[in-house]
């Protein structure tokens, strides 16, 4: 009879570089009580760097897939660790995490952080605390603070990676005075920072404000643009976009990354065309992996227009509450 596997067993199979790390040990990281984590930080200074990042990616990887596992604490016990893409890791295992007390880390990171990578993922993860902001489930103080790093950054000599990922960020707030920020960025000849004005755009949900902008961009002759500017157009519900974005599927030629967004953007429009048009392409295709991708397609587009059905429905009444008084 098999020895029971235990937490212990399985950080010390973490020491032995030359043992692949089974998928089936990945959940015993997760949710770590307070003994726990301590066991896993003291192996951990002796594991060796190659090792940390593979097991750190078979935890991000795990997580993607699973809902049902939290890396949270190994997460935040791993922010200050001295391997800066270890501390990026870190950051992108707290994704989940909608804990207010995690944005000084966060701030601190995208400001003073030696290294480039765990500064950009610091902004995208405050990104998403401004957006929680705005769904007044973080406090209004907070945002501005975290707005205030991130201008800052944009606004900086820093790496101009980080400078669009900030800027990206940005793109979740309501604040008027930001969007300043996203069309200068927008009028820019580099296609890299005209691209990151488009996800920002999109990250808005303010179609009204920038319906013309997206829609300007889907047919640039640059693949990055296009490819932004295709995602923007189904963040922002454009329905100008579809028939548009029907052609640029119709081009053989196309970008495959550009095809793929268009793709998803279609089931986020929705619409009677671009239900025919993902039903026609599921029926004509036989690569798994693009029919796998066809599928959650039109599952989304299904989802989609089921949840429009309800809003509607709330509208009607609503109206007829209204009328009543």
């Amino acid at each position: 009879m098999a020895d029971k596997l235990t937490f212990q067993k399985v950080l010390d199979h973490l020491l032995d570089s030359k043992k692949d790390i089974p998928q089936s040990y990945l959940q015993y990281y997760s949710d770590l009580d307070p003994k726990s984590l301590r066991l896993f930080m003291d192996i951990w200074r002796s594991v060796k760097p190659p090792r940390k990042l593979i097991l750190l990616d078979a935890l991000l990887s795990h997580l993607d897939s699973e809902s049902i596992v939290s890396y949270e604490e190994i997460g935040r016990a791993l922010l200050n660790d001295p391997d800066g893409e270890v501390r990026a890791r870190a950051i992108r295992l707290l994704a989940e995490a909608d804990d207010a007390r995690l944005t000084d880390s966060f701030v601190e990171i995208l400001m003073h952080d030696a290294e480039l990578a765990p500064r950009m993922e610091a902004a995208t993860l405050l990104g998403e605390f401004v957006l929680l902001a705005e769904l007044e489930k973080l406090d209004g103080a907070l945002q501005r603070k975290i707005e205030k790093a991130l201008v800052t950054v944009v606004k900086s000599d820093a790496d101009p990676a980080l400078r669009r990922r900030a800027l990206e960020a940005l793109g979740y707030s309501s604040n008027i005075e930001l969007m300043g920020l996203i069309e200068s960025a927008f009028e820019r000849a580099d296609p890299m920072w005209v691209a990151s004005a488009l996800h920002a755009m999109g990250r808005s949900h303010d179609d009204e404000r920038w319906r013309e902008e997206v829609i300007s961009r889907l047919l640039d002759e640059d693949p990055r643009i296009r490819f932004a500017a295709v995602e923007a157009a189904g963040e922002l519900l454009i329905e100008e976009a579809s028939p548009i974005m029907l052609k640029m599927l119709e081009d053989d030629e196309e970008d495959d990354d550009v095809a793929v967004a268009a793709v998803w953007a279609l089931s986020q429009i929705g619409g009677e065309d671009a239900r025919i048009y993902l039903v026609n392409l599921i029926e004509n295709t036989e690569d798994e992996d693009i029919l796998e991708y066809l599928e959650d397609a039109l599952e989304n587009l299904n989802f989609n227009e089921e949840l429009n059905k309800f809003d509607l429905l709330d509208l009607d009444e609503d109206d007829l509450d209204d009328e009543s008084k």
